[in-house]
């Protein structure tokens, strides 16, 4: 059983013989471990991060006027006024800075700001 498995993984080496079954499996270990690495690379790598860019974009198409953000600078204010690309945020009393709507990293409950100060 074990040299099996042991000759399933590993292919042996045939000097000056004709091809064998056990030669043969090669090709099918080889397809097997390439089958493995792709569902590594799709659950590890690119399905969270269609995942993520999922729910960013989400984040950025529900941004309403009044929404108390974090941008990823660091900033806390609140959307004034939106547009399809930008967003004006304010961050004191009439200060307004213009920001793309991209650099928006989480939206805050309301009364945050409130409760910063």
């Amino acid at each position: 059983m074990m040299e099996q498995i042991i000759n399933f993984f590993v292919s042996g080496a045939y000097a000056d013989t004709a091809p064998s079954a056990v030669q043969t499996g090669g090709s099918t270990s080889f397809i097997l471990m390439f089958v493995v690495f792709i569902l590594f690379f799709y659950f590890a790598i690119w399905r969270p991060q269609n995942k993520r860019a999922k729910e960013t974009q989400m984040l950025l198409t529900s941004l309403a006027k009044g929404d108390e953000v974090v941008t990823s600078g660091g900033l806390i204010g609140r959307i004034a006024k939106i547009t399809d690309q930008y967003i004006s945020l304010s961050i004191a009393n009439d200060v307004e800075i213009l920001m793309q709507k991209t650099s928006v990293m989480t939206v805050l409950p309301k009364g945050t700001m409130k409760a910063i100060e």
